[in-house]
């Protein structure tokens, strides 16, 4: 075990559930043992093993097992089979005040969770300053933790977790409970304990942040291991399962002729702007291999399908489109005539396609708006009708709603004298 901090060997963990209880005596003599009792298995034959020094990642949906697993490594749980070995000292930040004595104050709590730890007073008291600075709670560390808020719990607990000098670290997705500022400290410092051969385990449902701090990863699906090795293998693997998923549901819902919300598939009947000699009817999304797909992928080929149906011959029209951020951000609005092309249409239905080689908005969800104007006349415009999902296949690592394509220098340049 001297290069492996964590083997993990076929572990299983198994809850018995009950689905009505027998609290008394009296209780089972009179209505008899308690019915429903089920097992849960929460993990099935798990295996890996952590390099001492490196960063872990547990990745897949809620209720994977991902935190039963980390309960397990930090001894919170036995495992129901298979073995899991720990080489080394473990600090684990599991959930809030977990560890904590509500009676006590975030001081004397400090020198009890380092007691538990298995540091001497002597140690805990060299590092007691640098604790309270981190956790930034000021006077309350001297008050009773049965008063602290939640963003309070968390700065204490993190900051015991982080400072003691820990060999293995454990961290839970509770990190993102506290504000903006505190979790930028928290990832800062979890980047510096990586840096100093820190041994982490870490949950966590942002994949960027797990692509930037891990090195491997396992995919937990419904407690059994899915893939296993390189952390950003094993994120696409996850992402292009859950796209799949989400491309599948959203076929089966609007064949039933609903949204996966219950919503109609149909646009919302929003009151149009315009003549109306011609209206947009539907807007749909398609592959670079010209197949109907439920949401785009950053940087992939995409054609946006404007139809519309028309009750006459209309001549040099100029068609447009408008993608919306949720916030209400207009992120770009382009148009036909950007390209000099205008589109002479006759009675009945059809449709007009703007086509992106490489597709630049950012994953989240967009509205589309549509335009059709001539020469200032607006014939029809539909405001955010049609809804967009942008989905990545990949931990995307530029923040922001749009990509910026662009070149980077080779390599470092010296300035040139007598230039800025």
């Amino acid at each position: 075990m001297t290069d492996v901090a964590i083997k993990v060997d076929h572990l299983s963990k198994t809850f018995r559930l009950h689905t009505e209880r027998r609290n008394s005596i009296k209780e089972i003599f009179v209505r008899g043992k308690a019915p429903g009792v089920h097992d849960f298995h929460a993990l099935r034959d798990v295996s890996f093993e952590v390099p001492r020094g490196s960063t872990f990642g547990l990745i897949g949906h809620n209720g994977s097992g991902k935190s039963t697993l980390l309960k397990i490594l930090a001894g919170v749980y036995r495992p129901s089979a298979g073995q899991v070995l720990v080489d080394g000292r473990v600090s684990a930040l599991l959930e809030l005040g977990a560890g904590f004595h509500g009676e006590l104050t975030g001081r004397e709590n400090v020198y009890l969770n380092g007691a538990i730890l298995g540091l001497s007073k002597k140690q805990i008291d060299r590092s007691i300053d640098q604790i309270i600075d981190f956790a930034g709670i000021g006077e309350f560390i001297d008050s009773p933790v049965k008063v602290y808020s939640s963003g309070m719990y968390v700065r204490l607990g993190f900051s015991v977790a982080v400072t003691l000098d820990p060999e293995i670290l454990i961290v839970d997705e509770i990190i993102a409970v506290g504000d903006e500022e505190f979790q930028r400290k928290c990832f800062d410092h979890l980047f510096e304990l990586r840096r100093r051969g820190t041994t982490i385990v870490l949950v966590t449902h942002s994949l960027t942040l797990a692509a930037e701090l891990c090195d491997q990863g396992i995919w937990l699906d419904h407690g059994r291991p899915r893939e296993l090795g390189d952390v950003s293998e094993v994120i696409n693997g996850y992402l292009l399962d859950v796209n799949a998923k989400e491309s599948a549901s959203r076929a089966e819902a609007e064949a039933a002729g609903s949204h996966p919300d219950g919503g109609a598939t149909v646009a919302p009947s929003v009151p149009r702007a315009g003549s109306g000699e011609i209206r947009m009817t539907k807007v749909t999304l398609h592959d670079a291999s010209g197949v109907e797909t439920a949401f785009v992928t950053p940087g992939e080929t995409c054609t946006v399908r404007v139809h519309y149906r028309s009750t006459r011959s209309l001549r040099e029209l100029t068609f447009g489109l408008a993608f919306i951020h949720e916030s209400g951000i207009t992120v770009a609005g382009p148009n036909s005539m950007q390209n000099d092309r205008t589109y002479d249409v006759e009675p009945g239905e059809g449709f007009i396609d703007f086509h992106s080689a490489a597709f630049p908005l950012q994953p989240g969800a967009f509205s589309i708006s549509t335009a059709i104007v001539d020469k200032g006349h607006t014939y029809d415009y539909s405001d955010r009708e049609t809804e967009l999902r942008v989905r990545a296949d990949h931990a995307v690592r530029e923040p922001g709603l749009t990509r910026m394509i662009g070149r980077w220098s080779a390599e470092p340049s010296a300035p040139v004298e007598g230039r800025a």
